[in-house]
C-alpha cells in the first residue's frame, strides 16, 4: 500500500527551492483570468502529447497533490480538489493551459473561481493518450492502460511536475506556470512464486479491433502439491475483480500489519490502498487465506484472476461490447485455453466455477449466463446492476433523468448515488458524474458511469461511447437505454428472453449474496433478479439467492474466503460425475 511518497514533506518542504526551478508564480491585478500554465521539455519527451492536463491542489502536505487529489475523488471523498482539461499534440516547450474557462471541468468545485484564497500544494499531471485506429473505422485517442488499472496519477509514462507551494486567490487572478520533470516509471509486477504465477499474452483478437497491442493475462494461484503431482489436473475457481497484480483472494505467504480488511480481494495493486467498503461481513486476511489453502485437508483446486485492463476503464467487464471491443471472446477463446494448457486445469464446464463481487459480481454472474454449458457455477456478491429498471435507484427505461427524482416535490434532494449502510447519503448521481466529467471526456474518465456506457451502450458518431444520459443535465437517452435493453447487457431481461434455451443449463448453478444496504443501491436489482427466477418453469433455477440483514453495506460477505472456495469446490465434485479431480 502506498498512499504517498514517503518523502512527500521532504519535498513541500522544498517549495521554495522548487518554484525556483520547476514553477513560477504571478498574481495580476484586478480580476483577471486564473490559470495554470503547463510545459515540458524535449528531453522529458521529444514527441508532441496530446491526453489530459490535471491539476491536483492539496490543502495540506501531508501527500502528493497527485496522490491526494485521486484517492480523494475515487474513494468519493472529495475533498481534495483538481482541475482538468484536454491538450492536443501539445509540442515540447509549447504551453498548455487549465484555466477558469467552460473548457475546464473540476471535483469537487466545479468552477476554479469557487476555490477558497489560501496557500495550496499544486502538481500537475499529464495523463498521456494514445491514438488507436479502430476496425470499426473510428478513430480515437484514449489512454493506453501500462498494467495500472487505469490510474491517472500513477500511470507509467504520465508526466508528472514537482510539488510546489503558491498562494492562490481567485479574486485577484493568478498565473501559476508548472513545468514537467518526470515520467512516472513502469509498474512492478510482484514476482512469481512456488504458489502464484503471472500470465501476460498479446490477444490477437483484441489487437486487431483496436489497431495496437492489447494485452490480457491473469494472476494463477496453484494448490499444495501441484509440483510434486505433475501429472494432476484440477478443477479451477474463477474470481473477478477490478484489476489487480495480486494472487486471487489476497493470498499471501507472511503476515502483515494491518492486512485484515472486508474484502482483501479488492486490493487492486501494490500501490493503492484497499477500497473502504462497509460490509460488515466476515473478514479474513491474505494470510489466514493461505493457511487454509496449505493445510492438509483443504481441496486441491486452482484459483484464477482474470487481468483485462481496456483504454476506457481498469476492467472491460468480460463482456464483448461496441466500444471496448471482443474482450469477451479474447478471454473465452483465447486466455482460458492458454491457462488451462499452461497449469493442467480440466478443460470441463464442471470443473470452472466464478465468483466475484460488485463489478466482479456483474461478470461472473454475466459469464454465467452467456456462457451457461462452460462455466459450472457462479458465487455471485452485491453485484453491479443485473436489473436496468434498477441502475442503482434509476429505471433508464421510464425515467427521463438520472438526477431528479420523478414525480417528487419541486424542492426534494437529488437522486442519491452512494449511502452508509445506515442509509445516509454520501454523494448524489449528479456529483459522481461530474467527478466523472472532470475526469474525463468522451467517456474517458475511467470511472463507473462512463465505463457501464462504454460496456453496455452503442459507439456514438465520433468514435467514442454514447453516455446513457448528459452528464451536466442528467437527461437520459432512451436509444442507448433500448440499445442496452436489447444486446442483452440488462442480464435480468436477457436471462428471462432467454430462458427457454438457457435454463436447462443453468439449474442449480447461480448463487447471488447481497446486503440489504448495499451502499449504491445495488440490493433492488438483485430483489428483482430474484422475483423473475423464483416463476422460472420448465426448468426452476434451483438456485439460491442470500441477504445481509439489517444494515449490511456493499462489500458484505456471509463466509471467509477460504471457505467460499471449501463451498465451491464441493460444487464442482458433485458435478464431476466420478471424474478424477485433485479435490482434496
Amino acid at each position: 500500500m502506498t498512499n504517498g511518497n514517503s518523502g512527500a514533506r521532504g519535498l513541500l518542504a522544498a517549495a521554495t527551492i522548487l518554484l525556483a526551478s520547476g514553477c513560477s508564480f504571478s498574481a495580476p491585478s484586478g480580476t483577471e483570468e486564473s490559470r495554470f500554465e503547463v510545459t515540458f521539455d524535449q528531453s522529458l519527451n521529444a514527441a508532441p502529447i496530446t491526453g489530459r492536463v490535471f491539476i491536483t491542489i492539496n490543502p495540506t502536505d501531508t501527500q502528493e497533490p497527485r496522490l491526494a487529489a485521486y484517492q480523494s475523488a475515487r474513494m468519493r471523498t472529495g475533498r481534495v480538489p483538481f482541475f482538468a482539461a484536454d491538450v492536443h499534440a501539445l509540442e515540447p516547450a509549447a504551453v498548455g493551459v487549465v484555466a477558469a474557462d467552460s473548457n475546464t471541468l473540476g471535483y469537487p468545485l466545479t468552477d476554479m473561481k469557487d476555490l477558497k484564497a489560501g496557500d495550496y500544494y499544486v502538481q500537475a499531471v499529464m495523463n498521456v493518450y494514445t491514438e488507436f485506429k479502430r476496425a470499426d473505422g473510428h478513430t480515437i485517442w484514449a489512454h493506453m492502460d501500462q498494467w495500472e488499472g487505469q490510474r491517472w496519477a500513477f500511470s507509467p509514462g504520465n508526466l508528472i511536475s514537482d510539488p510546489v507551494k503558491v498562494h492562490l486567490d481567485p479574486t485577484e487572478g493568478f498565473n501559476v506556470k508548472l513545468k514537467f520533470t518526470k515520467k512516472l516509471p513502469p509498474i512492478e509486477v510482484p514476482p512469481d512464486t512456488k504458489w502464484v504465477k503471472h500470465v501476460k499474452i498479446q490477444s490477437p483478437m483484441l489487437t486487431k479491433f483496436w489497431g495496437h497491442p492489447i494485452f490480457i493475462g491473469a494472476a494463477v494461484l496453484l494448490p499444495k502439491g501441484y509440483d510434486e503431482h505433475p501429472n494432476q489436473k484440477y478443477a479451477t475457481v474463477y474470481e473477478q475483480n477490478h484489476f489487480t497484480l495480486n494472487a486471487p483472494f489476497g493470498f499471501r505467504t507472511e503476515p502483515i500489519a494491518n492486512d485484515t480488511v472486508k474484502n482483501p480481494k479488492w486490493v487492486r495493486s501494490n500501490v493503492e490502498a484497499p477500497r473502504p467498503w462497509t460490509g460488515n461481513g466476515v473478514t479474513q486476511n491474505g494470510y489466514e487465506f493461505y493457511q487454509a489453502w496449505n493445510s492438509d485437508n483443504y481441496p486441491r483446486v486452482i484459483s484464477v484472476n482474470f487481468i483485462h485492463p481496456t483504454p476506457y476503464f481498469d476492467d472491460s467487464y468480460a463482456v464483448n461490447s461496441a466500444n471496448n471491443g471482443p474482450f469477451g471472446d479474447a478471454i473465452i477463446q483465447e486466455l482460458v485455453p492458454e491457462l488451462e494448457k499452461q497449469f493442467r486445469m480440466i478443460p470441463e464446464g464442471w470443473a470452472r466455477t466464478l465468483t466475484g463481487g460488485s463489478t466482479g459480481g456483474w461478470e461472473s454472474l454475466a459469464l454465467q449466463l452467456y456462457h451457461p454449458k462452460f462455466f459450472g457455477g457462479t458465487w455471485t456478491f452485491f453485484p453491479d446492476p443485473i436489473d436496468f429498471r434498477r441502475y442503482q435507484l434509476i429505471d433508464i427505461y421510464n425515467d427521463s433523468n438520472a438526477y431528479i427524482i420523478p414525480n417528487a416535490p419541486l424542492n426534494a434532494p437529488e437522486r442519491p448515488m452512494q449511502q452508509t449502510f445506515e442509509g445516509q447519503v454520501v454523494q448524489t448521481m449528479r456529483q459522481i458524474a461530474q467527478m466523472e466529467a472532470a475526469s474525463g471526456t468522451r467517456g474517458r474518465s475511467a470511472a463507473q458511469i462512463d465505463i457501464w456506457s462504454a460496456v453496455y451502450g452503442p459507439t456514438d458518431k465520433d468514435g467514442y461511447p454514447r453516455r446513457l444520459w448528459d452528464m451536466k443535465t442528467g437527461v437520459i437517452d432512451r436509444e442507448v437505454a433500448s440499445y442496452m435493453r436489447d444486446h442483452g447487457y440488462d442480464l435480468r431481461e436477457y436471462t428471462e428472453r432467454n430462458w427457454p434455451t438457457i435454463g436447462k443449463d443453468l439449474v442449480g448453478k447461480l448463487h447471488i449474496l447481497t446486503g440489504d444496504m448495499d451502499d449504491f443501491y445495488l440490493a433492488y436489482a438483485v430483489y428483482m433478479f430474484e422475483d423473475m427466477l423464483k416463476n422460472t418453469k420448465n426448468p426452476h433455477y434451483e438456485g439460491e439467492f442470500t441477504y445481509g440483514r439489517p444494515m449490511k453495506g456493499h462489500g458484505w460477505h456471509p463466509m471467509t474466503n477460504s471457505d467460499l472456495v471449501k463451498t465451491m469446490a464441493e460444487h464442482m465434485q458433485k458435478n464431476s460425475g466420478g471424474r478424477t479431480a485433485a479435490m482434496h
